[in-house]
């Protein structure tokens, strides 16, 4: 498929001497494997195709914006970290990140374990068929109906954030005639090395119950003095994309000293250690994510060491991988619009899509790659900028990319690593209608959650 070159902003030379931009690569048409899904490769006449099937094939048939899941990869991943850690430990996927009824199925057959923050994420996974005593509850504000829905489901854990929350979740218990099995969420004053507004451990934040002067302590009496609740562990999360386990370490050391504060003063070894999640990912080529098992082994390592120093039975460990499981299995797919190129600067690349599909680079100064997916192009590299349809200056989906420079409208452009967080933080701003999800195996696709339609948002308009 040839296109005609089209105006463009600085190329290569150009780019190089601004120093703000490394080099382009050395080929355009290559796909990263680290930021693409398994499947994802270029076919013999240079369209992408992911499960076995062309974008091209998805594109017409499902239109975009659209996300494209590749299930087996999916699937791989999960199992991956089940193996890892092995039954010695449990994983909770983390919700959030992306689910549906079909990811929760998909969790089920694989052996992993559901973190869910919400009443709808509760009633997503109960109705897709998850055990509730396989559900861990979360969040910082849970509503009195949600931690009663809860309770009456029987979910294995509810985490508990705060001490008001102590109280209302013991009185809900007691009221129904059951003690609800909780561990403490304590923020231990450790900030990861990532983006501030994703960072939660240090304590001035809104999660949990601050380890320093004494308020987990006494959060974890109170926890033990009411009949409704079982405590059973403590729970920890130092933050999102996280590369370097140094963290996790030093939250592991406080998290067992409170451990074994609790042994001293109480008689009782607590049986539960939770160490959270947001293990990173590869947005571009230039992170460098862990493997499932050298994370395991890494947290394994650290808390029997803990352990053995403060002379306690190891706990049972549990995780929660998101990000890290549904991240890097799926795409989504724009059709190229306007193009404008501004002199000495930048091109300006404008998709069918934006910050409504996905807000992460508005929101967090988040990084993606982006690659030409439709064709294959010898044309020399051009500085892009991918930006969406929206009425916002701050509506960019790639900041700063290579494309080739015979770039056209209607050529198909994917960004990976959009499988976490850009469905579930998706929105109907300026009454844009959400994309669907579509998993792809094995020369299948699917949808498993359709795209919304101009009736979905009337029917909402009640006025």
């Amino acid at each position: 498929m040839s296109r005609s070159a089209h105006p463009a902003g600085p190329r290569h030379a150009d780019v190089l001497t601004e120093g703000h931009y490394s080099a382009p690569p050395s080929d355009l048409n290559a796909l990263d494997p680290k930021v693409w899904a398994h499947t994802v490769t270029r076919t013999d006449d240079g369209v992408v195709s992911v499960g076995g099937v062309e974008v091209t094939t998805l594109a017409e048939e499902f239109g975009t914006p659209a996300y494209f899941l590749d299930e087996s990869d999916f699937r791989a991943r999960a199992r991956a970290w089940r193996t890892a850690f092995g039954h010695d430990a449990d994983v909770f996927y983390a919700g959030k990140a992306f689910l549906s009824r079909a990811v929760v199925r998909w969790l089920y057959e694989e052996g992993l374990n559901l973190d869910v923050c919400s009443g709808g994420e509760l009633v997503t996974a109960l109705s897709a068929g998850m055990p509730a005593d396989r559900i861990a509850f979360h969040g910082n504000n849970k509503s009195a109906e949600e931690i009663t829905a809860a309770v009456r489901a029987g979910v294995g854990r509810i985490v508990l954030d705060s001490f008001q929350e102590i109280v209302r979740v013991a009185h809900i218990a007691h009221s129904l005639g059951t003690r609800q099995r909780v561990q403490l969420r304590v923020t231990v004053g450790v900030e990861a090395h990532t983006h501030e507004f994703i960072a939660t451990a240090h304590e001035d934040q809104k999660f949990g119950i601050a380890l320093a002067d004494g308020q987990a302590a006494e959060a974890v009496r109170r926890a033990l003095s009411l009949d409704g609740l079982e405590l059973v562990g403590i729970h920890s999360h130092i933050g999102s994309q996280i590369f370097d386990m140094a963290g996790f370490e030093v939250a592991a050391r406080r998290v067992v000293a409170l451990l074994a504060a609790v042994r001293d003063e109480h008689g009782v070894e607590l049986p539960e250690i939770d160490l959270g999640g947001g293990l990173g990912i590869a947005y571009t080529s230039d992170d460098d994510p862990r493997e499932p098992h050298e994370i395991a082994k890494a947290l394994s390592e650290i808390v029997s060491r803990e352990c053995e120093a403060a002379k306690l039975r190891t706990p049972r460990i549990s995780v929660e991988p998101g990000r890290a499981i549904v991240g890097p299995t799926a795409f989504t797919l724009y059709e190229v619009g306007t193009i404008k190129p501004l002199e000495g600067l930048r091109t300006y690349v404008s998709v069918d899509g934006g910050m409504s599909d996905n807000i992460r680079t508005a929101l967090y100064d988040a990084e993606y790659s982006v690659a030409l997916v439709s064709r294959t192009s010898d044309a020399e590299p051009m500085l892009v900028r991918v930006v969406g349809k929206h009425c916002e200056s701050g509506d960019i989906v790639v900041k700063d990319a290579f494309l080739p420079s015979d770039l056209a409208p209607g050529d198909l452009l994917a960004v990976p690593a959009t499988g976490a967080y850009c469905r579930s933080m998706a929105s109907n701003y300026n009454h844009a209608l959400r994309p669907p999800v579509v998993a792809v195996n094995d020369g299948e696709a699917r949808v498993i959650v359709r795209r919304e339609t101009e009736d979905d948002l009337l029917r909402l308009d009640v006025g």
